[in-house]
């Protein structure tokens, strides 16, 4: 059976850059079913659904539903759902639980100050005691896209991988109805740090785990910090490859400057050292589903195109690249690569995913 999934495994797709951007996570415990558009399409009240939707636009909070792994009766009553409020900047990153009865309690969060990391978020909009909230101390939460009414691969790939997970101990496990680019499943995102990751297998997550509790990151797989939108996902992977750093609070996307489809992103270490990343986009090539039962399209993908490390003052001359990206790389001042990275290109995707 041809999928998204097997056409973009087939074609090598890159991964890096492809991660949901949200700086903050807010996740709600929903049993039972979930349709496409799972905040109004399950058991969690439409209306309060949409008023999530609304209350977090444009605040960087980012909403999905989560269930255990396993078989999910069609029952409407929940005596009470787990939330999980999570923030992912580097050097700041925090998870706060609790336990409510009444879903429609979160419209009272401040979600402006959520989304900017701040904790104070969580008391309700009105003056008043907080609403039980604990700092989370478990295992990182591992969130596996299962939505299987969003794309079959979700479903198909995902769901044994929670499952698989959840038999072998990881008691982080949790399914999660979206977090975009369906045919790189099964496809995860790993809290607190919002790392993704694509085309996964239960090995390689207890890597990523094992790596997770020292405070490192692996980067085989990896989509991306969902901290950053897309190009500054990709530059921070790049300079990764580059410098073989792998602490998970050690880099920082500092500035994106540019817009689409050309970027210079300034990434800076936890020391002072600090990298300009050139990034292109251009339409990949040959045409694949990007979405299972979808048209046949050629995605757009991020290529970092050169990388200059030590002091980052005013741009280089720019720089032609690949006939593919040389309108693209005409709109971007191109930086001089120093020093060779272990990947010659890193590629990512920049349209939605």
């Amino acid at each position: 059976m041809s999928t998204c999934a097997t056409a973009s495994r087939d074609l090598s797709e890159p991964l890096a850059g492809t991660a949901t951007a949200a700086t903050t996570w807010l996740l709600l415990e929903q049993p039972g079913p979930w349709g496409a558009e799972a905040l109004t399409a399950s058991h969690l009240a439409p209306a309060v659904g949409r008023a999530l939707e609304r209350a977090t636009k444009d605040t960087g909070v980012r909403v999905a539903l989560i269930r255990r792994p396993g078989r999910h009766a069609d029952c409407h009553t929940h005596p009470q759902q787990r939330v999980f409020v999570a923030h992912t900047r580097p050097g700041h990153s925090w998870i706060r639980t609790t336990a409510l009865t009444e879903p429609e309690r979160l419209l009272a969060l401040d979600f402006a100050a959520l989304g900017a990391g701040d904790p104070a978020g969580l008391r309700p909009a009105a003056a008043g005691p907080d609403q039980g909230w604990e700092t989370y101390t478990g295992d990182p939460l591992v969130l596996v896209c299962t939505n299987g009414k969003r794309d079959r691969c979700c479903a198909l790939l995902g769901r044994p991988l929670a499952a698989e997970l959840t038999a072998s101990g990881v008691r982080g496990t949790w399914e999660i109805t979206h977090i975009g680019g369906h045919r790189f499943s099964p496809t995860l995102m790993v809290l607190p740090y919002g790392y993704a990751y694509g085309r996964a297998t239960a090995r390689s997550v207890q890597d990523v785990l094992d790596a997770l509790r020292e405070g490192r990151v692996v980067t085989e797989g990896c989509r991306g910090r969902s901290t950053w939108e897309r190009p500054g996902q990709a530059a921070e992977l790049a300079v990764r490859e580059l410098t073989g750093e792998s602490g998970a609070d050690a880099l920082t996307v500092l500035r994106t400057e540019g817009a689409a489809p050309a970027w210079n992103v300034t990434v800076e270490h936890a020391d002072g050292r600090r990298w300009r990343v050139g990034v292109v986009q251009i339409a990949d090539a040959p045409p694949r589903p990007e979405s299972c039962g979808s048209v046949l399209g050629s995605p757009a993908r991020m290529d970092v195109i050169g990388v200059r490390a030590g002091d980052v003052g005013p741009p280089a001359p720019t720089v032609a690249v690949t006939a593919a990206g040389a309108a693209a790389a005409a709109a971007v001042t191109q930086p001089s690569v120093e020093e060779p990275p272990r990947r010659a290109t890193t590629s990512a995707r920049a349209a939605p995913v």
